[in-house]
């Protein structure tokens, strides 16, 4: 069955002229009329946004299209996520008069559920003129011809319709998708590949105004006391064009005043679920819900956890996961890999929206954030399956019964009594504290907990971990980023199911004996204030590292318990009592500052670590007190990822043995902050791990080891204070490693009274992202013709003496380069500032010069 939206009575002829409406190729089961009103609705709804903030994308794909050096045949895919404006783009483009007179047929359907083939080919015949569905090869062949299919759902609906399509020569076939996999399959060539995103804020605000006030209007003069509410919906549609131009046409009719908008803005998500006016955005955003594969379901519903605006670190993510068993090995492929796959492929999917692309990730995206819609619908079937409760400010405290994912907001002020009526805590699987600590959250009546969550940088200290120990089905216990937090106590041991420790950020220096009861322990992540977070000589961490106070609070506590309270007040509201005190000194800043101060950031693990046999990521250990605990991790064969930190010349023979003993290494994080650094520490290694894809050496070097121009697939390299001085032989090693695509050259990893960067030809050929941050005396950084051909990112750090016109030169010659980002912009001489411009002017992949703080 066909059903033709809008077409002409004109018929057949008029399709190869004039402006062709799309076909709705629809199957016959009884959901059709819902699925041509919802696709009918959403065209006729973003009329209007057609030509607002689209003008690039529009010019860049008709470039695409009519670009008479590629005159052969080819696939577009344009993709992004439900709403976003596919269809209208290329509606838009399909009907303008440019594009028109270039083809000899052309056709355009949107494809709807279920697929139907045959009727989806015999809706290409009635606009190409044949007489049948099975005329459309015959329609097309020897011909130049034009043709969009729009919302392709899956692989085997292009696959099912591409074998009628011949590959004339100059012809186009474009088609939109929700899926970047699907957009790939079907444009195997990347430049034909593009991704439609959303508008920003001034586009959007453009359009939601045209759109309530039928004009362009300046809110900030005509309507000064919508502004703030205004501020609000657009944050809620972050620029989304389906929900801009709903939202406003739906105020349109309502009184313009800052009482209605409020009164919108504080019920969105009852709007979206009960307001005629508006379900069209859920119904469209729903779709992309209702197409997850099962598996894909329950990783999404579990974001419902997360606050609004959160970004959600993608290790933190699937970590939890894991501990949550959403999967398990497949055909060879770790879970970690699996459920890393899982995140891209709901990256992939628009589900979820990548928050920045990183240079300290191998696989790229470090984190993602959920559109305020997209979460709307997350939350409503998250709360729908008794999944997912949130405790915030002016919750209902009926009881909510049993759910299996409690998250408690840092604006929820209730007490013991209220926490334990409001929901059964003997299922829950799950809890996440987003700040507000208190010592209920963790209650006996968890039996069942799974994933301990408190990560943050809030008033969590020692001694609310006191009863972490009966938590006996803890699988993932993160205490990441609490620089009060000193000592784990000894009853972690009896956590016997728990995969993942996180310690990172916190102050705890030394893990207790009873850890090497964990044979299940797969990660043991710690890296601690003086590295990622606040350095222990910083004026500005917590009290309690500050020496001349500390021993004298120690005194006092432990000599004259009577003069102290059960609890202190010491800094930041931390309520730490005369134990935490005690402990802090004892077990942490005493140790410290008789080791003289160094190694911050390191953790020392106790003899028989080797007992955990399923550990694959251990970081970072502090190895400065003797071999022992190096003979121990030789010994942890399924070792992925390591981090060590004090190495020196007494461990250095043991420390190169260990390293090649450790095969299946494919990360690993080497770091020396004494004088003498990793200097004559590394050389005696004689096989590096073959499967290196990561290596960080920290500490003064002199020269790169030898073995590192056999590290064929290194992916990542970072340089620290390494003071290498033989500028030219270092670069050529590294330029020569086949795979090496992000190389980080950090605070003096060269040194020398002049340093000079020589990237010569056919050198770097993976190359895609190059980090030269505060290399001290650095004079020169040219790239010859076809060096680093697939470089992208350039990012460069200095001294304000250090800018000077002419330190880069070859930019034009970097064909895939996309940004320059340069820090602090205002810092630098006009004069290199345009002279960087000019040459990302004269590169043909057309750059940008970007600047952050």
């Amino acid at each position: 069955m066909l059903s033709i939206v809008r077409v002409s009575h004109e018929g057949r002829n008029s399709m190869e002229k004039g402006s062709i409406p799309f076909v709705v190729s629809t199957g016959v089961n009884s959901s059709r009329h819902k699925n041509i009103l919802t696709r009918t609705e959403t065209m006729a709804t973003l009329e209007e946004s057609r030509l607002i903030g689209r003008g690039n994308e529009k010019e860049e794909i008709i470039k695409l299209i009519s670009n008479k050096d590629l005159q052969r045949f080819r696939v577009i895919s344009l993709w992004g996520m439900g709403g976003i404006g596919k269809t209208t783009l290329v509606r838009d483009i399909y009907q303008s008069q440019e594009i028109s007179s270039m083809f000899d047929k052309r056709a355009c359907v949107t494809v709807m559920r279920p697929f139907n083939p045959v009727t989806l080919r015999g809706s290409l015949v009635v606009q190409l003129g044949g007489k049948d569905e099975k005329d459309l090869r015959r329609c097309l062949e020897g011909r130049r011809y034009l043709l969009v299919l729009d919302d392709l759902w899956s692989r085997v609906e292009w696959d099912a319709i591409k074998q009628y399509l011949p590959e004339t020569a100059a012809s186009c076939i474009i088609v939109t998708t929700r899926e970047e996999n699907i957009a790939k399959h079907c444009s195997k060539d990347e430049r034909n590949i593009y991704k439609l995103n959303h508008l920003g804020l001034d586009d959007a605000c453009t359009l939601f105004t045209k759109k309530v006030f039928k004009e362009t209007v300046n809110l900030d003069e005509q309507y000064p006391e919508l502004v703030e509410q205004a501020k609000l919906i657009l944050k809620k549609c972050r620029g989304l064009p389906l929900a801009l131009v709903t939202i406003g046409g739906f105020l349109a009719s309502q009184p313009k005043t800052a009482f209605e908008w409020r009164k919108l803005n504080e019920h969105i998500s009852a709007e979206l679920e009960m307001n005629p006016e508006l379900e069209l955005i859920k119904a469209v955003l729903l779709k992309s819900y209702d197409g997850l594969p099962y598996y894909l379901k329950a990783c999404f519903l579990y974001l419902a956890i997360f606050p609004e605006d959160y970004m959600i670190l993608r290790r933190r993510l699937v970590r939890r996961w894991i501990a949550e068993g959403y999967s398990s090995e497949v055909r060879g492929r770790s879970v970690e890999e699996v459920l890393d796959s899982y995140f891209m492929e709901l990256i992939g999917r628009s589900i979820i929206l990548p928050s920045q692309q990183s240079i300290h990730s191998r696989k790229g995206i470090d984190s993602c954030h959920v559109h305020d819609l997209i979460r709307e619908i997350a939350i409503s079937k998250a709360m729908e399956e008794n999944l997912v409760f949130t405790l915030e400010e002016g919750c209902s405290l009926n009881n909510q019964g049993t759910v299996r994912h409690l998250a408690i907001s840092s604006n929820w002020n209730g007490d013991q009594c209220e926490f334990e009526n409001i929901l059964d805590l003997s299922r829950l699987r799950s809890l996440t504290v987003f700040g507000n600590w208190r010592q209920f959250y963790i209650s006996d009546k968890m039996r069942l907990l799974r994933v301990l969550d408190l990560e943050g940088e809030w008033e969590l200290v020692d001694h609310h971990l006191k009863h972490i120990g009966k938590l006996v089905h803890l699988r993932y216990l993160s205490l990441r980023g609490h620089a009060s937090v000193f000592h784990v106590p000894n009853s972690l041991g009896n956590l016997r199911q728990l995969q993942t420790l996180d310690i990172s950020g916190t102050s705890i220096m030394k893990l207790p004996r009873t850890i090497i009861k964990l044979v299940k322990m797969q990660r043991i992540l710690a890296s601690g204030i003086g590295t990622e977070y606040t350095g222990l000589y910083d004026p500005d961490v917590p009290a309690l590292l500050r020496l001349p106070l500390c021993s004298a609070l120690c005194c006092v506590a432990c000599c004259a318990p009577g003069i102290f309270t059960e609890e202190l007040y010491l800094e930041d509201d931390a309520q730490f009592n005369r134990r935490d005190v005690c402990t802090a000194f004892c077990c942490n800043i005493l140790p410290y500052y008789a080791a003289g101060g160094q190694n911050p950031g390191g953790v020392e693990v106790p003899s028989g670590i080797w007992k955990l046999k399923a550990l694959h990521t251990l970081r970072t250990v502090d190895i400065s007190a003797g071999k022992a605990v190096l003979q121990d991790i030789k010994r942890l064969t399924r070792l992925c990822k390591l981090g060590l930190l004090g190495i020196n010349k007494r461990n250095s023979q043991e420390l190169c043995s260990t390293i090649a003993c450790l095969s299946g290494l494919e990360s690993l994080s080497l770091d020396s902050r004494r004088e003498t650094g990793l200097s004559g520490c590394l050389d005696g290694v004689s096989s590096p791990p073959e499967n290196l894809q990561s290596l960080k050496l920290i500490g003064n070097l002199v020269k790169l080891p030898e073995w590192i121009q056999g590290l064929k697939n290194l992916v990542k390299l970072k340089l620290e204070w390494s003071r290498i001085s033989e500028h030219d032989a270092a670069i050529q090693v590294l330029g020569n490693l086949p795979n090496l695509a992000t190389l980080r050259l950090l605070d003096d990893s060269f040194a020398g009274e002049e340093v000079g960067f020589s990237f010569r030809q056919e050198a770097f050929p993976c190359l895609k992202v190059l980090q030269l941050d505060w290399i001290g005396n650095l004079k020169s950084v040219g790239f010859e013709e076809g060096a680093a051909p697939k470089l992208e990112l350039l990012q460069y750090i200095g001294w304000i003496n250090d800018f000077r016109v002419g330190l880069f030169s070859g930019l034009a010659c970097l064909p895939s380069l996309k940004e320059f980002m340069l820090y602090r912009e205002h810092w630098v001489k006009t004069e290199f500032v345009e002279h960087l411009r000019g040459q990302l002017a004269e590169n043909i992949n057309g750059p940008v010069l970007k600047s952050w703080q």
